[in-house]
C-alpha cells in the first residue's frame, strides 16, 4: 500500500469521478482506476462502485475513509515537523444552506485558519438534501442546515444543535416595516416578496406562513445571501432565521435590518452535521470544535440593534 494510493481515494471523493479526480491530480484516468484496483485488491474490499455514468466511492469505501484520513492527516504532519514547508494539506469540504455564515461560520473559519494555516476549507452553497447526499458520499465533511420542528436527519449521519431562533421578517433599513416593532403576515404578503426557490427549509415555512395564499408579487432566488442583496436593493421583503441576518455586513451596514413576526413563534434550529465516523480526522474535529465555540459566543439580536433607526 502507498500513501499516492489513499490521496487518489480521497481525490475521487472529493470530486466525486474519476474524470474530475484525475484531472486535480494530473494523472491519467487508467492510471488512477488501475492504481485504486490495486488498492481494492490488497485490503481485499470493494472501493468503488463503477457504474456506466462512472465510478464513484462505495459504501465499503466510505467506511474506511476516515481511517484513510487519519492516515493522510498522520503524514501530513510529519512532512511539516520534518520541515516541508511547501506543504499544503487536503481541504475541508463544507456545505452551508448560508444560514448563519457572518455570525458563525466565517469566524470559525477564520479562527480555524490561524491554528491550521496548512488546511484549506472549500464552502459549497448549496440545499439541504445535496447536503446530506454529500455527506454521506464522502464529498462534504460537513454541513450546516436549517431545520423545524419534526425534521429528521438520516440516520446515518450524527447532528448538532449550534443555535436556535426564530424566522423574521427581513426588509430595506428604510422600509416602512422597519418603524415596527413586529410585522404581521398580512404586511408581509402586501409586500413584494423574495421566496427562497423550493428545497430550502423557509421555502416550506414561507408556505406554512402564508396558509398557501403567498403574496401576488414576488421574486424567487437561491438561498438567503442573493435574498438579502435584494432586500438591501428595495426589490422587497423576505423571510429568514434570525440568525441568518444577525451579523451580516448588509446589516452591520445599516442596509438591511429584521423584525419578529407577530403571532408567530415557530423555532428553527442550525445544525452542524457530518457522517457518524468512528474516527474523526484532527482537522474535521478542529472545525466543528472551532463552530461550536462561535455558536456558545452568539448572541441574538445583535443585527436588529446595530440597524435600527
Amino acid at each position: 500500500m502507498r500513501i499516492e494510493q489513499l490521496e487518489y481515494l480521497a481525490a475521487l471523493t472529493q470530486h466525486g469521478s474519476l474524470r474530475r479526480a484525475s484531472d486535480s491530480l494530473h494523472l491519467s484516468q487508467p492510471a488512477l482506476s488501475e492504481a485504486l484496483g490495486k488498492l481494492e485488491r490488497e485490503l481485499g474490499v470493494t472501493l468503488l462502485d463503477r457504474r456506466r455514468s462512472g465510478a464513484r466511492i462505495s459504501r465499503q469505501g466510505q467506511d474506511l475513509l476516515p481511517y484513510m484520513t487519519e492516515v493522510l492527516d498522520a503524514v501530513d504532519r510529519l512532512r511539516q515537523a520534518a520541515g516541508d514547508q511547501t506543504l499544503v494539506s487536503r481541504n475541508l469540504r463544507v456545505g452551508t444552506v448560508n444560514a448563519a455564515n457572518s455570525s458563525l461560520l466565517v469566524p470559525a473559519v477564520q479562527d480555524f485558519r490561524r491554528s491550521h494555516p496548512g488546511t484549506g476549507v472549500e464552502v459549497l452553497s448549496t440545499q439541504q438534501s445535496e447536503i446530506f447526499l454529500g455527506l454521506a458520499e464522502g464529498s462534504l465533511d460537513l454541513g450546516l442546515v436549517n431545520v423545524l420542528p419534526g425534521d429528521d436527519v438520516p440516520p446515518h449521519l450524527a447532528s448538532r444543535e449550534l443555535v436556535h431562533g426564530h424566522p423574521v421578517g427581513a426588509q430595506a433599513h428604510d422600509h416602512p416595516l422597519a418603524a415596527r416593532e413586529a410585522v404581521t403576515v398580512e404586511e408581509l404578503r402586501d409586500e413584494p416578496f423574495i421566496l427562497m426557490r423550493a428545497g430550502y427549509l423557509m421555502h416550506r415555512f414561507t408556505h406554512r406562513l402564508f396558509d398557501g395564499r403567498t403574496p401576488s408579487t414576488s421574486f424567487s432566488t437561491d438561498g438567503a445571501e442573493m435574498g438579502k442583496l435584494m432586500v438591501a436593493e428595495g426589490l422587497g421583503v423576505t423571510v429568514l432565521p434570525d440568525y441568518s441576518v444577525d451579523g451580516d455586513p448588509l446589516c452591520t451596514a445599516g442596509l438591511v435590518t429584521h423584525r419578529r413576526i407577530a403571532g408567530n413563534d415557530t423555532p428553527v434550529r442550525l445544525l452542524m452535521v457530518t457522517r457518524d465516523l468512528p474516527v474523526v480526522p484532527p482537522t474535521l474535529r478542529a472545525l466543528q470544535t472551532s463552530l461550536l465555540a462561535k455558536a456558545r459566543d452568539y448572541r441574538p439580536g445583535t443585527a436588529s440593534s446595530t440597524s435600527a433607526g
